[in-house]
């Protein structure tokens, strides 16, 4: 049985490097039965998270804003697996991946609202919050170790404090430029990720 894969993909450039690994991701997930849904964040309109700690009263809508995360709210919850894609902008993720990222903060809070509730309710939104898989797809311009350590860091933070599993990375240096990332062999090692998911 194939698996709901979400892909965030936070790069502004629809035809650029961080588009090309998602591509070949997706493939390889289509091809090994999986469903794919893919957000470019960066052309959505979600707003930065305010901090007004007031998300998850209503479980259906976990945030005070409305915009297109609402949306990636429904997507998330069917998904078995998150793949954040991003290319690097000064050493992170691009402010627009960041974005959906804090918002997602809101469904945590739910699920606190449910575990002071108790129950089986309460239950349902722990296991909601995490318990997925995830992947990190980020192409760069510098090809170093030191040079993706800060979001190898923050990755794996994430995956720790969302309960995700971190199921592979293809961190991929020396690609600027749009297209740069032609005929690089981290487009197999993707596309070979996504076929994985099994």
């Amino acid at each position: 049985m194939g698996k709901n894969v979400l892909v965030l993909n936070g790069s502004p450039r629809t035809n650029g490097n961080t588009a090309a690994l998602v591509d070949a991701f997706a493939e390889g997930a289509g091809q090994a039965g999986n469903d794919v849904v893919r957000f470019d964040v960066a052309l959505m309109d979600i707003a930065p998270c305010r901090g007004c700690l007031g998300g998850g009263a209503d479980a259906e809508s976990p945030c005070v804003q409305k915009d297109d995360m609402g949306a990636v709210y429904a997507a998330y919850r069917a998904a078995d697996v998150v793949v954040l894609a991003s290319p690097m902008y000064c050493w992170s993720v691009t402010a627009q991946e960041k974005a959906v990222l804090d918002r997602l903060f809101a469904l945590m809070e739910a699920g606190m609202r449910a575990a002071v509730a108790g129950g089986a309710e309460a239950a349902a939104a722990e296991a909601e919050a995490g318990g997925k898989g995830c992947v990190l797809l980020m192409p760069a311009e510098e090809d170093t170790e030191r040079n993706f350590a800060p979001v190898v860091s923050y990755y794996e933070t994430l995956c720790e404090r969302m309960g995700w599993r971190d199921l592979g990375r293809v961190l991929v240096g020396g690609v600027y430029r749009a297209g740069d990332i032609a005929g690089n062999p981290a487009l197999d090692e993707a596309r070979e990720l996504g076929a994985g998911l099994r």
